[in-house]
């Protein structure tokens, strides 16, 4: 059987971009100010790139994981199963993972747990949508 046989792409997308909207809120007005002060980011400073290039690059990155993750959890998965997966997916191996690179670059705790959180709650909804989603 092909690995991509049975994947609902339509759920693929909008998991992609239910990453947009959570990263919205996320890095809105939820933590904006803090991640950027942690980060070292003037918030009100023009962006050093165009933004049609920073969101066209998280949108492809975005569908990217997406796409791998239902392919891991292969078609039709059950909700639980898809949650469960999602919520680890997100904190032991992408929290995680930040987790090694922010000690070494000397990262705050801080920034860790709100860039770890996102991840953690971004691969939950993958899991959701690619759950409730048949």
């Amino acid at each position: 059987m092909n690995m991509l046989e049975g994947i609902n792409w339509l759920a693929v997308v909008a998991a992609a971009l239910s990453a947009f909207v959570l990263g919205g809120l996320w890095y809105g007005p939820l933590f904006r100010r803090r991640w950027c002060r942690e980060a070292g980011i003037d918030p009100d400073a023009k962006p050093a790139r165009h933004p049609a290039v920073v969101f066209g690059t998280s949108f492809v990155a975005a569908l990217v994981a997406a796409a791998a993750f239902a392919i891991i959890l292969r078609p039709d998965p059950p909700l639980f199963i898809a949650l469960h997966a999602g919520f680890l997916t997100g904190l032991a191996y992408v929290a995680m993972c930040f987790g090694i690179n922010y000690a070494f670059a000397g990262r705050s705790l801080k920034l860790w747990l709100i860039d770890g959180g996102y991840h953690t709650l971004q691969f939950t909804l993958y899991g959701l949508i690619l759950g409730l989603w048949h």
